[in-house]
C-alpha cells in the first residue's frame, strides 16, 4: 500500500499538446504547496535522457517517484503521455495501492487541436525539435487504460474549468496546503 487516507492522487494523460502539464501547473498554483509533481518528460527526457520504449527505466521511476510523494504525504499529480500499452500496469498498480482518493484523467483533444495548441507553445527551440508530423506520428486516439478508470475531458473543458473540476472531484479543494 502507499501513501495515506488524507492522501490525493490524480493521473493526467492524454496526447502531446493536450493540456495536461498546464493542468497539472493549475492545480499547484491553486492548491499551494505540499502538492508534487511527477512529470513523465522530465524524468524521462531530462533526468534519465531516455527514448519512450516498452521496459524503459522511466516506468518504474515514475512510479518510485510518486509514491515516494505519497507516502512522504505529499498529494501527487502525475502527467505524460503515458501510452496505455507501456504504463498502464505501473498506473493501474498505483491507483489500485495508494490508500487515499485516487482520480485518472484523460484529455480527449482532436488531432486538429493538438497541431493548433502545440503551435502556440512559447519554447520556439521545441518547437523545431517536434514538429507536426511528430505529433501525427505520436498521436493515439482514445488510448484510454484498460481498466476503465479513466475520465475523459474533451477539448471543450478550458483549462479553468477542467483544474477546478479536479479539485473538485480529488477533494483537493477541501484540504488545508501544508507549507512545507
Amino acid at each position: 500500500m502507499v501513501g495515506t487516507e488524507e492522501t490525493r492522487l490524480i493521473i493526467l494523460r492524454g496526447n502531446s499538446a493536450s493540456g495536461k502539464s498546464s493542468i497539472a501547473s493549475g492545480l499547484r498554483e491553486q492548491f499551494g504547496r505540499n502538492l508534487a509533481l511527477v512529470a513523465q518528460d522530465n524524468l524521462r527526457r531530462i533526468v534519465l535522457r531516455e527514448r519512450d520504449r516498452p521496459g524503459a527505466a522511466n516506468i518504474g521511476l515514475i512510479g518510485m517517484t510518486a509514491r515516494y510523494a505519497l507516502d512522504a504525504g505529499f498529494h501527487t499529480v502525475v502527467e505524460g503521455i503515458l501510452d496505455a500499452d507501456r504504463y498502464a500496469e505501473m498506473l493501474e498498480d498505483l491507483l489500485r495501492e495508494h490508500r487515499g482518493i485516487s482520480r485518472c484523467y484523460y484529455l480527449d483533444v482532436p488531432l486538429q487541436e493538438t497541431l493548433v495548441r502545440h503551435s502556440t507553445k512559447p519554447d520556439l527551440e521545441y518547437l523545431t525539435q517536434v514538429t507536426d508530423e511528430h505529433l501525427r506520428d505520436w498521436y493515439r486516439e482514445q488510448d484510454l487504460l484498460p481498466s476503465g478508470v479513466e475520465t475523459v475531458i474533451d477539448a471543450s473543458s478550458t483549462l479553468s474549468d477542467t483544474v477546478n473540476r479536479i479539485m473538485r472531484e480529488s477533494g483537493l479543494d477541501k484540504v488545508p496546503a501544508i507549507d512545507r
